[in-house]
């Protein structure tokens, strides 16, 4: 009865369609989902057909672990070996499909709430997942519908799949067939936010500025390069990456922003050579704040992955990059060899810290929601709660302490998050100030943010948003402030 009203309004029809005969072999669905019979294996219940593209594979299982398992998406599609045997055009099309799924994710649902009568089966999650995989396939990625919906019945090509085989190609087809016009009326803007989100933003934003960040959320973000050469370096390699045939713009800060897809950043040219990092422009700013750093010693807390460790560390300052994590270090380690940059690494807590002399800087970027980052990992929309801020907040604390505990007299901290919450950011500063009475914020100047002005709050601090600098293509939201011990 359930498949009888799914296909009735998938198909568009007003009549109810005959009777399909059960040859599924008994109840569909399972916690697991239909692709498998236990999580270990899930997804490749294609069988290990071969007819099911791996890269939707690899795509159903990354969305599952998202969305099902609260994983973040570059960790599950780092951790799936399957991966190495993609072709970088396939895995070029995972990684922007699994994007595109997660970006619109609320339109995508709107859209399948329209076309399937009843409510989709709780026990088949992979049902609703391979759904919106197709839908975003068709919708947004502009696949042509019949690989689409072919691909899409390849991965229920199991027996507990098959079953609803019939439903999945009606509403595939029903979306193929009327399109964008699924989408009228629904509120774009708004739609892919988490409800919850959108009203806390709105409180501290206003309603038209978090419709903008929800219009920014669905556009995929630029990838921005920092070259250890500086500006300089930035323009003369600006083309090679035209001869590559990357379009690419030249920012004020020195960046090169390179514009549409550009794939496997490690095949671009002077990744080799160690010529550059990825960082976004918002990213790039904390660690300017500090003024001419020659010679001088910073304390980078929470460093890893490094870009700003490396950026810190090109401006020719003796860096000391702590994190508490060995593996995240050792990646640090990694890109700092690839650049040919060199700081002293060291596992440590930095709440524990305890120097042997006071140091003239400090940069803590700590640890946060990442709500900053949703144009370049949209599953932090889904896995994020209200109640991870309570944790995050009482870190940040401990923290901005330790960096005060290791600052000299009359030397610099920088905080900044890739956050978009006040609780993670003016907040903080705000009860930090109360607790020392000893430090003081020193504003920042548009002149420092390449004129940039609307990228700083009343307070003179940076509070970067996903829609700001539009018309060079937005960049991620980030909040930084500038605290000196008098």
């Amino acid at each position: 009865d359930k498949l009888l009203n799914f296909m009735s309004k998938a198909s568009g029809s007003q009549h109810n369609p005959r009777r399909l005969p059960d040859r599924s072999g008994g109840q569909s669905g399972g916690q697991s989902g239909g692709l498998s019979k236990s999580r270990k294996n899930q997804g490749r219940a294609g069988g290990g057909d071969p007819a099911v593209p791996l890269a939707r594979l690899i795509a159903m299982e990354c969305l599952s672990a998202v969305l099902q398992d609260g994983r973040h998406l570059g960790e599950a599609l780092e951790d799936d070996p399957r991966t190495k045997e993609l072709s970088p055009r396939d895995l070029a099309f995972l990684r922007h499909l699994l994007s595109a799924c997660l970006r619109h994710l609320g339109e995508i649902d709107r859209v399948i709430g329209r076309v399937v009568a009843r409510s989709l089966p709780k026990k088949a999650p992979w049902l609703r997942n391979l759904l919106r995989l197709g839908v975003a396939q068709i919708l947004f990625l502009k696949t042509p519908p019949h690989a689409a919906v072919s691909t899409s019945l390849s991965l229920a090509e199991n027996p507990r799949g098959r079953h609803y085989k019939p439903m999945i190609n009606a509403v595939l087809r029903r979306v193929a067939r009327e399109g964008d016009a699924l989408l009228d009326g629904i509120d774009r803007d708004l739609v892919n936010l988490p409800p919850w989100l959108a009203e806390r933003w709105q409180a501290a934003f206003g309603p038209a500025l978090v419709r903008e960040i929800g219009a920014a959320l669905t556009r995929e973000a630029p990838l921005d390069l920092t070259f250890k050469g500086g500006p300089a370096s930035a323009a003369h390699w600006q083309t090679a990456f035209a001869a590559a045939g990357h379009d690419s713009k030249l920012l004020a800060n020195g960046s090169l922003r390179i514009l549409g897809q550009s794939g496997d950043v490690r095949r671009l040219p002077g990744f080799a050579e160690g010529l550059w990092w990825v960082q976004d422009l918002a990213a790039s700013l904390p660690a300017r704040l500090f003024g001419d750093l020659s010679g001088k010693r910073v304390l980078d807390l929470c460093a890893a992955p490094g870009g700003k460790t490396a950026q810190l560390a090109a401006a020719g300052a003796h860096v000391l990059a702590l994190d508490r994590s060995p593996q995240r270090l050792a990646r640090l380690q990694e890109n700092l060899t690839r650049l040919g940059l060199s700081a002293d690494v060291q596992a440590v807590d930095a709440r524990d810290l305890a120097m042997a002399a006071p140091v003239e800087a400090i940069l803590l970027d700590a640890p946060c929601s990442s709500t900053g980052t949703l144009r370049r990992h949209p599953d932090v929309l889904h896995h994020h709660r209200a109640d991870d801020l309570a944790q995050l907040v009482s870190l940040q604390d401990a923290l901005l302490d330790g960096a005060a505990r290791n600052l000299a007299h009359g030397g610099r901290l920088v905080y900044a998050t890739c956050s978009l919450h006040p609780e993670e950011g003016e907040a903080r500063i705000a009860a930090f100030l109360e607790r020392h009475r000893d430090f003081r914020r020193r504003p920042i100047v548009a002149s420092e943010l390449f004129g940039f002005a609307e990228l700083l709050n009343e307070a003179g601090d940076l509070r970067s948003l996903p829609c700001h600098l539009a018309d060079l293509g937005g960049l991620d939201g980030f909040y930084a402030c500038r605290l000196e011990r008098s």
